[in-house]
């Protein structure tokens, strides 16, 4: 059985290339999030004091970046432009090996030590530690290129795509159980339950909808409709995380309506970053890893897988070898 099991990892690892453009998207999209809050945002907004303590940033047991300098506005601005500009780097594609770990260090520190947050910094940092096997590994200079078929793969080579095949797969199954806890959490709500929620949350006076766009929808949210929205919600995160045991060629419907989802809350609840985020994590688990995103053929994303090593290969006049 383990030598089945061996031989199809290797089988899998030699015709995949997990390396597309696909997880670059991706990591573009969580690196222009952060740095869109971090460019409008003065230090002030992030970093105060808060109940218990007034010492802030908080740096008590991390390896916060916004830790390395005094506790003063001046220098925490510093670290946000250099933070700032650190993220276009990474949103460039520009060597993943190293920007991978600039990443997760700028969102673990932006996590830990700020105060005013929203639950995608948190996300955020998850993905790219989850992503640091995958960027590691990675070979290209950028993370937009198509990786070229190569003679031989070499025993390194095989294991090194079966650890980001491997870490593929684990972060669908953390983006899954991220939609299911949100399910199952709503479930305890009464107002989630009996259909009100959508009305509480957006005619909430802080965080509710805008004067124009409450007009537009108070039709709804006033009438017995307004458990379409409140259980659509429900509903539609219950398909998502169904999503992890849908076949490949289901995933773009899925991935369709979460990001219509996702970008209604940003237009009319103003949650811009996390939308990005959100989108970014969605890619990561409904666009198959080993496709090739077109976005200039058609106006539009199209999928295209990327040809098995072997077939590309052999269309060349050239064999496929292992080194063992």
């Amino acid at each position: 059985m383990l030598s089945k099991l061996g031989a199809y990892a290797h089988g899998l690892a030699r015709n995949t290339d997990p390396w597309t453009n696909v997880y670059g998207l991706a990591r573009t999209l969580l690196a222009l999030a952060s740095a869109l809050t971090l460019s409008i945002n003065d230090a002030r907004v992030f970093f105060r004091p808060y109940s218990g303590s007034l010492t802030y940033p908080n740096c008590e047991g991390t390896l916060s970046l916004f830790c390395t300098v005094p506790n003063d506005f001046t220098y925490l601005n510093l670290i946000r432009w250099l933070c700032v500009i650190g993220l276009l780097v990474i949103a460039s594609g520009w060597r993943p090996r190293i920007t991978g770990i600039l990443h997760f260090w700028i969102a673990y520190s932006f996590n830990v030590s700020a105060l005013t947050l929203d639950g995608g910094e948190q996300v955020t940092t998850v993905l790219t530690f989850l992503l640091l096997p995958i960027t590691l590994t990675d070979p290209r200079k950028w993370h937009w290129q198509k990786n070229k078929p190569v003679d031989t793969l070499s025993d390194a080579r095989i294991t090194k795509r079966l650890i980001a095949i491997v870490t593929f797969h684990a972060i669908r199954f953390q983006v899954a159980i991220l939609y299911f806890h949100s399910t199952i959490a709503k479930l305890f709500e009464p107002t989630w339950l009996d259909g009100t929620a959508v009305y509480y949350y957006l005619t909430d006076p802080m965080l509710g909808l805008p004067p124009f766009f409450l007009r537009l929808v108070d039709p709804v949210l006033t009438s017995p409709a307004v458990v379409i929205p409140t259980w659509g919600t429900l509903i539609l995160q219950s398909f998502l995380f169904g999503a992890l045991f849908s076949p490949k060629k289901h995933w773009k419907f899925y991935l369709t309506a979460a990001l219509l989802l996702h970008e209604l809350i940003a237009i009319m609840l103003g949650l811009i970053s996390f939308s990005i985020i959100m989108s970014a994590a969605l890619i990561l688990y409904l666009v198959p890893f080993e496709y090739q995103l077109r976005p200039f053929k058609t106006f539009r994303f199209s999928f295209k897988k990327t040809p098995d090593l072997e077939q590309e290969l052999a269309s060349s006049g050239k064999g496929v070898s292992t080194m063992q």
